[in-house]
């Protein structure tokens, strides 16, 4: 059987995406190659700088690339609820596709502009709040889908419903696991409400196993800890998968068709290898704990999801 890869993705020509953190790694690789097969792609990066950078770089790997860059911060609720407004000239009412890649990881402790923590406040609040203000035009558009960037490290924590802000002590890698939960849980709850609201939009979640990317030195070098960081190098060099083999799991939850709604695509052996579905934790699917979160989400970010206009 042939692996899942870049050829398979089908001809995206009138469709139009959304990528966060599209301005390097994981994200620039599927916006790059959304773009390739004729998908009108906004790259949606924090850094004004870092985006036109990846802009300029994606035209001229594909010369032919409808593509643009807007400027997101997903720590930051002004900025998301901006973008959302601003994204009003894009393509009309429609939007096919929005894929919810950005993200930070084992940072030391940090808050967002809003006062959240920052990992659960930019891997979960930021995007849930995106979600929501973009979700007319996802309900519009028929075919659209929704695409959540998780991770196999969800395993390392389901969310604390007490402590979302991680008050009562913060440890990096296990704050970082339940924003990963949180992610999946996300996706579980707007699987069931798309389908309670008899919408054919897809919410699926997609993870890159183990990938060489800048995501994994992010944390050390906010702290300067240059030995660690290089380090850290040396072990994705000898271990991780290129960047354009962790993109594959998303790009496939973004274009293969039939994509089952709820779905976790990753490597097949959860760090690398062929795209498959990915096992994920129980608790990711747990309805109760999913419903209890979305509430939540919404009084923390006040965006309030209206399913009431679908019509895709």
């Amino acid at each position: 059987m042939t692996r899942w890869n870049t050829s398979h993705i089908p001809d995206q020509t009138g469709r139009s995406a959304v990528v966060t953190g599209a301005n390097s790694g994981i994200g620039y690789i599927t916006a790059r190659e959304l773009a390739r097969r004729g998908a009108r792609v906004v790259l949606a990066c924090r850094n004004e700088a870092r985006g036109h950078t990846a802009l300029a770089r994606l035209r001229s790997e594909v010369p032919t690339a409808e593509a643009e860059f807007r400027q997101l911060d997903l720590a930051d609720l002004r900025s998301v609820r901006a973008f959302a407004a601003g994204l009003d000239d894009f393509d009309g009412d429609r939007l096919d596709l929005l894929v919810n890649n950005a993200g930070v990881m084992a940072l030391p402790q940090r808050r967002t502009a809003d006062g959240f923590e920052m990992q659960f406040g930019t891997n979960h609040l930021g995007h849930f709040a995106l979600t929501g203000l973009l979700l007319p035009k996802l309900l519009a558009t028929h075919g659209a889908r929704v695409v959540t960037v998780s991770s196999g490290l969800h395993l390392l924590g389901n969310v604390d419903l007490a402590d979302l802000n991680s008050e009562n002590g913060y440890h990096r890698w296990s704050v970082y696991g339940r924003s990963k939960s949180a992610n999946l849980l996300f996706v579980h709850e707007l699987s069931r409400r798309l389908a309670q609201a008899g919408s054919q939009v897809v919410a699926a979640a997609a993870h890159p196993g183990y990938a060489d990317t800048n995501l994994q030195t992010a944390g050390v070098r906010m702290e300067g800890r240059t030995g660690a960081e290089r380090v850290v190098e040396l072990v994705n060099r000898v271990i991780a998968q290129p960047a354009e083999s962790g993109a594959l799991p998303t790009l496939c939850a973004a274009t293969a068709p039939h994509m089952k709604p709820d779905a976790f695509i990753g490597p097949r052996n959860g760090l690398r290898g062929a795209t498959a579905p990915s096992f994920r934790a129980p608790w990711t699917r747990n309805d109760e704990t999913s419903a209890r979160l979305w509430e939540a989400s919404e009084q923390l970010t006040g965006v309030r999801y209206d399913f009431g206009g679908a019509k895709a």
